[in-house]
């Protein structure tokens, strides 16, 4: 395993000191989030991304490419257009975002992109059938960029929970993704404990994130401020011999980075007992 950090909880750093952070405390991977302030993937020119890929790759950092920007197609919207989106124009946006996310990751040298479904905000009889459409459409832009595909299950979203993920994908056979799994987000879902989880879709985890999430409530909370033990994650993550990233995901303590990307380390080697000032939580 390579202990990473998202991109998303660094907006206040420019891209290039924000890698050299991540290296500076000893993190090995990053999870990156082309945004309107990291590799803006409709505006990032070709030498803007190579001085990056170089950059990461005399840091050793390893390249994960996260796609959930919140404003980066709809200003007015968070998270919109989605491949839950009715109209097909708008879900062909989404689609082109995630090609030109693949794309920058192609060229970073990355090997997974994550994404996720989308909010089902017209529910119909026909909806799954979309979801799944593009689903696939995903899958293979993704892969003709050299990347596996990973779909995170999000609650609130079209698929919340690993169990979603599973109902939705086994149609799809070869055509599927991998999974991303956030385990902050099974103690929101209460689906169960991490351990049997990881273990019973090991075959299919590609990508991990971590926070820290308190039972019934999605909130991303710095480590020792919820209810996730980390050790076992670990340990359960060890056991299925899992070789990836685990990216911490704190998306509103850019403010406070330099300190939650020293907690965050601390906290996933064990050293929970020293988690420092809890700083002004102003955002």
């Amino acid at each position: 395993m390579r202990l990473g950090y998202n991109t998303n909880g660094l907006q206040n750093h420019r891209l290039d000191d924000a890698l050299r952070l991540l290296a500076d405390h000893g993190y090995e991977a990053v999870a990156l989030t082309p945004d309107t302030c990291h590799l803006d993937p409709l505006r990032c020119s070709a030498a803007e991304i190579a001085a990056v890929g170089s950059l990461a790759a005399r840091l050793h950092l390893q390249v994960v490419i996260e796609t959930g920007a919140r404003f980066v197609l709809d200003p007015a919207h968070k998270h919109e257009p989605t491949l839950m989106t009715r109209d097909s124009a708008a879900r062909g946006r989404r689609l082109d975002f995630y090609a030109r996310c693949a794309a920058i990751g192609r060229d970073l040298g990355a090997r997974v992109l994550s994404f996720w479904a989308g909010v089902d905000r017209t529910p119909a009889a026909d909806s799954v059938d979309w979801l799944r459409e593009g689903l696939a459409a995903t899958c293979e832009l993704v892969r003709a960029r050299g990347l596996e595909p990973a779909l995170e299950p999000e609650p609130g979203m079209a698929v919340e929970t690993c169990a979603d993920f599973t109902r939705v994908c086994a149609p799809l056979g070869t055509a599927a993704p991998s999974l991303c799994l956030d385990v902050g987000h099974l103690y929101v879902t209460g689906e169960g404990e991490p351990a049997p989880i990881i273990a019973a879709h090991a075959d299919r985890l590609v990508q991990v994130h971590v926070e820290d999430m308190r039972r019934g409530r999605h909130e991303h909370l710095p480590p020792g401020e919820g209810d996730v033990d980390f050790g076992a994650i670990r340990v359960a993550l060890t056991a299925v011999r899992y070789g990836g990233a685990v990216c911490f995901e704190l998306s509103r303590s850019s403010h406070a980075a330099p300190e939650m990307l020293r907690r965050c380390r601390a906290a996933w080697q064990g050293d929970q007992g020293d988690q420092g000032d809890q700083g002004d939580p102003a955002r």
